[in-house]
């Protein structure tokens, strides 16, 4: 059993779970995780609304696949772009094996008149701000009174929800000030969510769905118009018990009065965008009423209505980038791969090059999802490995060598963990778990503070 070393692109689930599973099942392997971002975990940090610290309980498990043993087995390296910073080439004069994990950030285009007017906005342009990515802006114009969430995801659902709640209600969460600063100045009382097809094709998760309501700020209202169960919505409940539990509470939903909340989230079913309406900005949002036919799918009728909103947030999907040297399926937006083996334009596997995560599979799937999905790509990598050529520098300090010698100012693990620390400690002192640094550079000057 030979030693390698395999460099992962990529430091969210799918990057640690398959650097995880590769060290596990060959006790020879050393892997380097790297991240665009000084700071490690992807998704969970920057994807995922910041109230919700039961799906961030995650992290704990990604960390200590960083922990695990002193032997060096999984590194963190940060603050490294592929494809700026580094290139394919450099990557395989160090490692025998390159796993590209660099999941999808890039909105899914929705391609209706009106969609680029001022005020439209991408889901994951929204996400990123409010989870204090360090590459957005720092303010978001929040003066829109009604506001239009295109999608049927949990995406929609969190966008939803971080528009109708009081910026008072996040304050247990680990938002930054100018988080904070935005949401308090929101404008925003009735948010009004469009779902192309009926209650039992609805993509929320049961427990985000059911916690909509747990504001005391916010009225859960679901419009009846639209609420068909076809055979296709039928048997769709009868063979899924998270399908069940969506319809079961969107039910409740619908047979509840409203309270007099001063906010409010309406979900409107069979309602397919047609038109974001407005000249030199949004002023509303045309919608055409759908049908179910049978099978799960839905057709248009021909009815239209109009909707009264000053913004629209569409949440139809996220797709991934194309990455330098990397062939790409433009209209799929993934790597074309072969059980986790990148295939070139001829279907050809690419020598010892291996895609996991969303890039490989699209944005599918919760983030446990991922483990299977980096279960096979590295067992395409091992069943490989009498293949692979040994890289040409075995030295494992000699990537650091070549990035400070490129001029990258690359982040360590020790220096994650320090501003790790900092933003706990920055939290404690406003009665709050962690509050989270937002500028890049403060971030790198933070994790090389002395501890």
């Amino acid at each position: 059993m030979r030693k390698i070393r395999v460099a992962v692109i990529g430091a969210g689930p799918a990057g640690i779970y398959a650097a995880d599973i590769l060290t596990k099942e060959y006790e020879r392997a050393q892997v380097d995780v790297f991240d665009r971002l000084p700071a490690p975990y992807g998704l969970v940090r920057y994807g995922v609304a910041p109230d919700h610290p039961r799906i961030k309980e995650i992290i704990k498990a990604l960390r200590r696949v960083f922990e695990r043993g002193e032997n060096g087995a999984v590194r963190f390296i940060g603050n490294v772009h592929y494809g700026t910073d580094i290139k394919l080439s450099d990557l395989r004069r160090f490692y025998d094996a390159v796993i590209f994990s660099t999941g999808a950030r890039a909105d899914r285009e929705l391609d209706i008149p009106g969609i680029d007017l001022p005020e439209s906005y991408g889901a994951a342009d929204f996400v990123s701000w409010y989870d204090g990515h360090p590459d957005v802006p720092r303010d978001w114009p929040l003066n829109a009174k009604n506001v239009a969430v295109l999608g049927a995801g949990n995406v929609a659902l969190d966008i939803a929800r971080m528009l109708a709640k009081p910026a008072d209600e996040q304050l247990g969460t680990e938002i930054p000030a100018n988080v904070y600063q935005g949401l308090a100045l929101n404008q925003a009382t009735d948010v009004h969510v469009f779902a192309r097809r009926g209650p039992a094709q609805i993509k929320f998760s049961p427990m985000e769905f059911r916690e909509l309501s747990h504001s005391p700020s916010v009225d859960v209202i679901v419009h009846p118009e639209g609420f068909e169960i076809d055979e296709g919505s039928q048997l769709a409940i009868n063979s899924s018990k998270a399908t069940k539990l969506v319809v079961d509470t969107m039910m409740k939903y619908l047979d509840q009065e409203p309270t007099g909340a001063p906010h409010r989230i309406h979900i409107h079913l069979c309602q397919s965008p047609a038109a974001v309406l407005g000249t030199d900005s949004v002023e509303g949002l045309r919608t055409e009423r759908t049908e179910l036919v049978g099978d799960g799918t839905v057709r248009g009728t021909g009815e239209f209505t109009d909707w009264p909103v000053q913004a629209v947030y569409r949440a139809v999907g996220y797709i991934s980038s194309h990455l330098a040297d990397l062939p790409f399926d433009h209209h799929a937006g993934v790597v074309p791969h072969d059980a986790g083996r990148v295939l070139d334009i001829d279907g050809i596997p690419v020598e010892s090059t291996y895609v996991t995560g969303w890039v490989k599979r699209g944005p599918v799937g919760l983030i446990g999802h991922t483990k299977s999905d980096a279960a096979e790509t590295i067992a395409s990598l091992l069943a490989d490995l009498p293949g692979i050529q040994p890289a040409e520098i075995s030295d494992p300090d000699a990537i650091f060598a070549h990035l400070r010698g490129s001029g990258i100012d690359y982040t360590t693990w020790e220096e994650w963990e320090r501003l790790d620390a900092h933003e706990v400690a920055l939290g404690e002192e406003q009665g709050r778990e962690r509050i989270k640094v937002v500028p890049r550079e403060e971030m790198i000057s933070a994790g090389r503070q002395a501890s």
